[in-house]
């Protein structure tokens, strides 16, 4: 996974024909944000239209997978999340949007957060008010970490956006598994739903488990010569901050970084305790002076 704010992806053809010559075992993530200039100065300092239309004229040329990363703040960009959608399924490129509501954390001033906190609830409810592809039972807590994580899979064909969970009918849902009350009893359905709705997906990884899946379901009608150009999935992700920060929460991470030193982090601690300039960071790295708030920080 590439993230990018798409600047040398706009300007330069010949490193994009590099990146897709290492297709499929990439995927791009691209900075959306916003349609407005106004917007687009307040979360990144400058008007970035003209290089997101670039850089994705670019991707749809070279057939670059690539994912839409939207940072929303609560009434600046709310109101966009129906338009960027949109926008995401109309480009041949594009495999996905991901919306992160803001937290405390970078470039961020002044964030009071009773005023602007906007929660995954808050983001699942303006997609479902704002676009006609999705209904509330398609966007589902991803397993691994419900509190923060929610994803819809969908199909893209002739036209069409057909969600994964209409494919599965109630028949079809009962006949796999009798008691749909105690599904997860059932260890070879849980396992693949498990790693359907992973994050963890190369682009060739996603389109196996999402066959296995679809296979696993008795007559089901899928279409045929299903690849990974036909996946389209929304992931909203909320991130954890000082006024949030959640021990319990943090124990579910699924999402980690791997720091320099080989440990391996909950990407929901990262800004707070280990990204140089946070209020952790010398907590981290003081290890004899701050012994026993290191053993608090570094949850395993």
């Amino acid at each position: 996974m590439i993230n990018t704010n798409g600047v040398k992806i706009a300007t330069d053809r010949a490193f994009c024909e590099r990146l897709a010559s290492y297709m499929p075992g990439i995927e791009i993530y691209l900075q959306f944000d916003s349609f407005e200039a106004a917007a687009l100065k307040e979360l990144r300092g400058v008007d970035l239209r003209e290089v997101r239309s670039q850089a994705l004229a670019h991707l749809n040329e070279f057939k670059i997978s690539t994912n839409l990363v939207v940072t929303v703040k609560k009434g600046l960009n709310d109101s966009e999340i129906g338009k960027i959608l949109d926008h995401a399924l109309a480009q041949e490129c594009v495999r996905g949007v991901t919306f992160q509501p803001i937290q405390a954390a970078g470039r961020l001033e002044e964030f009071d957060p009773g005023r602007d906190r906007y929660t995954l609830t808050e983001v699942r409810r303006a997609i479902l008010e704002q676009s006609d592809y999705f209904a509330s039972e398609d966007l589902l807590p991803v397993p691994c970490h419900p509190d923060c994580l929610a994803m819809a899979y969908a199909l893209k064909v002739t036209g069409q956006v057909i969600p994964l969970t209409s494919l599965i009918s109630p028949e079809a849902y009962v006949e796999t598994v009798p008691n749909s009350i105690l599904y997860e009893q059932s260890e070879a359905l849980k396992k693949k739903i498990f790693d359907l709705f992973s994050t963890r997906h190369s682009p060739a990884s996603a389109t196996t488990s999402l066959k296995q899946l679809l296979c696993c379901l008795p007559l089901i009608p899928t279409p045929a010569g299903i690849t990974y150009e036909n996946v389209f999935r929304i992931t909203i992700v909320q991130f954890l901050d000082p006024y949030n920060f959640n021990v319990r929460s943090v124990k579910l991470s699924c999402i980690h970084i791997v720091h320099p030193d080989g440990r391996i982090i909950p990407f929901d601690t990262f800004n707070m305790f280990y990204r140089e300039g946070s209020c952790g960071y010398n907590l981290v790295h003081d290890r004899e002076k701050h012994a026993n708030r290191e053993e608090v920080i570094e949850i395993k």
